[in-house]
């Protein structure tokens, strides 16, 4: 008998349909795609705070006396050094250089670790971790069905996020992650938002849930994400979401927001095919370290070759958006590359692109076949959108 195909639910489903959310099948999970609307979601986030459920990402942890000897065997990151409470932006690849995933590290304690990993490959990367986790004294555990992540990012997150905990938010730097405990007990009392979100029990709330708090996000803003308990979700979110001026965000914001950043999107910019020095991203493999890994063969040689294609910004001069897998032209109508991810830009207010292109095409004017017209583009560096 064939298993159940039917998308997961996470923690938060019940919210996101009271919420009125467009429900869709993301990663095998139900997730929001929007609420209101991605393009209010998205400034919410540039200009003060969205809420975002990213429960459907999985936590894989490693523990034991020789945990980070086997994250380095496994990764191209070198991750002995990380102090405890810290995190590191790494890969794991497959032994000709691919990328698999790419994934976030977080030291928890001296022999714990905890691997993030995108939710269409949480299978991929637990597979590969416990194979190359073996001959070293380290246990893997994918606890992904334990934990609910909430992600709350903006300019206005700490200053929201401080209201509800006792954590020294404002010490807290980026790439880094403590323990906490989230709680309204004791804290200045919060103005309902009246749009629907349902009211938190007030004695629950004052008992307050444990979390691991991160400064980490995928939006290119500051921001916070919760890593609760799967059954603390709902309390956790309303909590946040009954913050005035706080929006509940989906999948389409937070895909416009990571774009706006630059920042990769697995399946899009990286996959199985594309190595890391492809991406623009060969500073993450650390070929410096000591010992062998996964990959490294293969990436000492990709090193040392200049990469055929190159990732580029691609900022549209009319109004019709380049899109994934649409063909990027020279002048001249030669093929010489092709869309990875675009979309209209609510911040730059036009549309744009993250695309790879040949690596000896060094024009600054391209061109993306549209649905047949060539659209003109200009090539500019990324990331379309710094925060200052």
């Amino acid at each position: 008998m064939s298993a159940d195909p039917s998308p997961k639910k996470t923690p938060l489903y019940d919210v996101h349909q009271d919420l009125g959310a467009n429900l869709v099948d993301f990663a095998g999970y139900l997730m929001p795609l929007r609420y209101a609307g991605e393009t209010e979601e998205h400034r919410a986030v540039r200009s003060g705070a969205g809420l975002f459920d990213l429960s459907h990402m999985g936590e894989i942890f490693l523990s034991g006396p020789q945990a980070a000897a086997a994250l380095d065997h496994a990764l191209v990151g070198n991750i002995s050094p990380m102090a405890v409470g810290k995190a590191r932006y790494t890969m794991i690849t497959a032994p000709d250089g691919g990328v698999l995933d790419d994934l976030i590290v977080y030291r928890l304690a001296d022999q714990t670790y905890m691997v993030v990993a995108n939710a269409s490959n949480v299978a991929v990367v637990r597979a590969a971790l416990v194979e190359r986790a073996e001959g070293f004294d380290t246990a893997v555990d994918d606890r992904s069905d334990s934990y609910a992540l909430i992600a709350l990012q903006g300019p206005d997150a700490q200053g929201i996020l401080t209201r509800f905990t006792d954590a020294p938010l404002a010490d807290l730097k980026y790439y880094a992650i403590l323990a906490g405990r989230v709680s309204c007990g004791g804290t200045t009392p919060h103005t309902p938002r009246g749009d629907g979100a349902a009211s938190p029990d007030d004695a629950e709330m004052v008992d307050g849930v444990d979390a691991l708090i991160a400064r980490t996000g995928y939006t290119g803003e500051d921001g916070f994400e919760l890593f609760v308990d799967s059954a603390d979700a709902v309390k956790t979110w309303r909590l946040l979401a009954e913050v005035e001026g706080v929006v509940p965000s989906g999948l389409s914001a937070r895909d416009t927001l990571r774009l706006e950043a630059g920042m990769p999107l697995y399946g899009n910019e990286l996959t199985a095919e594309t190595t890391p020095y492809e991406a623009g991203l060969g500073r993450v493999v650390k070929l410096d370290k000591p010992g062998d890994f996964v990959g490294r063969a293969a990436l000492e040689a990709a090193a040392q070759t200049p990469p055929g294609r190159r990732l580029v910004g691609l900022v549209a001069r009319g109004r019709r958006s380049p899109r994934k897998g649409y063909q990027v032209v020279t002048s001249d109508g030669t093929p010489c590359g092709v869309v990875t991810s675009g979309a209209p830009s609510p911040t730059l207010g036009k549309p744009i692109a993250m695309a790879y292109v040949d690596s000896a095409v060094d024009a600054t004017e391209l061109a993306v076949d549209v649905r047949g017209r060539h659209e003109p583009v200009d090539v500019v560096a990324l990331p379309f959108y710094k925060r200052s």
